[in-house]
């Protein structure tokens, strides 16, 4: 019954924040709901221990990562949610088109950009989380930063 408060705790904290994380790595409502469902059978199968609340984030958001990037593997056979469903996630018109140009960009930089200007992780943190050097990390960030830059003058401006 333990387990169940736990699981229950960490779909309350996290699942908002991994479902995010998930829809931009796979553009897909269905998609992204079954990667976030699988994170926490997994969190509850394995019921790892955590130091604090940042170590289990950080495995739930890693556990996902990984998932979304299996799922990505057959993506072809899977439907995609339209842009209007993506728009009705953003607040205003202007943070709309900046999520649109965002959808565009490479997964490789959509989730470090997501990680550090969303959920305000710092780039060792990424680092850890994807899997990839800091230095990696960072180059993503600027490569990142300059395409979306790119597209949302091209796009929206």
């Amino acid at each position: 019954m333990q387990k169940d408060g736990c699981a229950r705790e960490a779909v309350g904290k996290y699942g908002d924040m991994l479902y995010r994380i998930c829809l931009l790595m796979l553009r897909n409502k269905a998609d992204a709901e079954d990667a976030v469902q699988e994170t926490f059978i997994r969190f509850i199968h394995k019921a790892p221990g955590f130091t604090d609340s940042e170590h289990e984030k950080a495995w739930l958001i890693t556990v996902a990562n990984n998932k979304c990037k299996d799922m990505l593997r057959y993506q072809k056979r899977h439907y995609t949610e339209s842009e209007d469903l993506l728009e009705s996630y953003a607040v205003t018109k202007e943070e709309s088109g900046i999520l649109d140009a965002l959808m565009e960009l490479p997964e490789k930089y959509r989730i470090v950009l997501s990680l550090h200007y969303i959920d305000e992780y710092k780039v060792d943190e990424i680092s850890e989380i994807t899997g990839v050097s800091a230095s990696a990390v960072k180059m993503r960030l600027s490569r990142g930063r300059k395409l979306l830059e790119e597209k949302y003058r091209k796009e929206y401006m």
